[in-house]
């Protein structure tokens, strides 16, 4: 069994026994310690064999299984999760501007407010980041012609007897 598969069954049995609520306060201490390591790594490049990283960043296997699941759309190219095995090599580097999209996306707070942002993007870059990610999110709708309403088309008359037939 992969350790992908032992991150996934973990995840389940650990909601099924304490809730999801419970699952997530214990995963956030764990991903928190990881990203402020991860964050001070100068150019954002990690690299090594995993079970040396995994002594890197202080936690068991099956947590780093989980780093890497949640950054995995946010590096420059992404990891075939189920391949790796303890002795595997793994390589990436982080693509800091992905990164904090995709913590503003999952409302990460405890990740995107950390202090080590500071040290990568100044302050007016991080309410850029923002702006875009709100500015996603934004729905506009379409204005739809009512049956009754004037036609678009500029005949001047009503939708329904024009070009709503």
């Amino acid at each position: 069994m992969s350790i992908y598969s032992n991150w996934t069954n973990y995840v389940v049995e650990y909601v099924k026994e304490n809730g999801e609520p419970a699952f997530w306060k214990e995963y956030a201490k764990v991903e928190k310690s990881i990203y402020t390591k991860a964050l001070a790594i100068d150019g954002g490049v990690i690299s090594g064999k995993f079970s040396e990283l995994v002594k890197e960043f202080d936690v068991n296997e099956i947590y780093f299984m989980g780093f890497l699941d949640g950054i995995n759309e946010s590096i420059d190219k992404e990891l075939n999760l189920e391949a790796i095995e303890s002795d595997s090599e793994v390589s990436f580097k982080i693509d800091y501007e992905k990164l904090y999209f995709n913590m503003l996306d999952s409302k990460a707070d405890y990740l995107y407010t950390l202090s080590q942002w500071d040290r990568i993007f100044s302050p007016e870059k991080r309410k850029e980041i923002q702006k875009t990610w709100r500015e996603s999110k934004t729905v506009i709708n379409e204005v739809k012609v009512g049956r009754n309403d004037a036609c678009p088309c500029g005949s001047g008359k009503k939708y329904k007897k024009c070009c709503g037939k």
